[in-house]
């Protein structure tokens, strides 16, 4: 089963250019697993709808969020433990 995207009168420009996006112009559903080509219809008309339901999701956006003072000191604690602990592998040098 395929839809053509582009051709479609029933979705409207936004859901045309979301599903374009994620699919191109045409969207494809297979399905091979029953013995009877009606019921691998059925099959297929079912994986195609969940597709589109799918691709026609929008996704929510993204809302910025920083560090929290605490996990900005957490970080750089961590960072100065490992430094230090990779100097005290290394062997001393001549000047001390």
């Amino acid at each position: 089963m395929s839809r053509q995207v582009d051709g479609s009168v029933s979705l409207t420009d936004a859901q045309r250019q979301r599903l374009h996006a994620r699919y191109g112009n045409r969207v494809t559903a297979v399905a091979q697993d029953a013995r009877s080509q009606a019921r691998n219809r059925e099959l297929a008309l079912e994986r195609l709808r969940e597709k589109l339901a799918a691709g026609l999701v929008v996704p929510k956006r993204r809302r910025a969020t920083r560090p929290t003072k605490s996990a900005k000191e957490r970080r750089l604690d961590t960072k100065r433990r490992r430094s230090e602990r990779k100097a005290a592998r290394r062997p001393p040098s001549i000047e001390d």
